[in-house]
């Protein structure tokens, strides 16, 4: 029987050998996958420490971009007020020019007899004017009848007696 524990001692000594090898190739392959997991992590912390610094600065360049955009709305904003007050005051034109077209209208259509007078009266007017004008170009605004030759002289009241 005692051999049996020798036997059994060697057994479980190959055995704690066997698992001792083992764990040590297991632990230098872990070793090797963290070394290979750190080197990642390093360079994926210096990656990310470069999109970072982007980041930062795409964000800087947003708050410049959004702090232009809202300065140029409030110049918008005056404009489009502006506009706004010249479309009023274009409306409040038409509306004038509107009423006043009415009244002219009305006041037209009342005094239309009125209306159609004043012309005919222009009218007479303006023949009366050119008859005076032609009149004018035609003469001096004397007669002067000369005796044509061959003709008779006519006695004068005076010599008839």
């Amino acid at each position: 029987m005692e051999n049996l524990l020798y036997i059994a001692a060697i057994v479980a000594a190959i055995a704690f050998l066997i698992l001792c090898i083992g764990l040590a190739m297991t632990l230098f392959s872990l070793k090797k996958t963290l070394k290979s997991v750190s080197e990642t992590m390093d360079e994926m912390t210096e990656q990310l420490e470069g999109v970072t610094k982007e980041t930062t600065e795409l964000l800087h360049k947003t708050n410049t971009l959004a702090e232009d955009i809202q300065q140029k709305v409030v110049k918008l904003n005056s404009v489009v007020d502006a506009v706004k007050g010249v479309g009023d005051s274009v409306t409040d034109l038409n509306s004038s020019v509107r009423r006043v077209s009415n009244s002219i209208a009305s006041e037209a259509e009342r005094n239309s007899e009125k209306i159609a007078q004043v012309v005919q009266w222009s009218n007479v007017v303006i023949d009366v004017v050119e008859k005076v004008k032609s009149k004018k170009k035609g003469s001096t605004g004397w007669t002067v009848y000369k005796p044509s030759t061959g003709s008779q002289n006519l006695l004068s009241p005076s010599d008839r007696h």
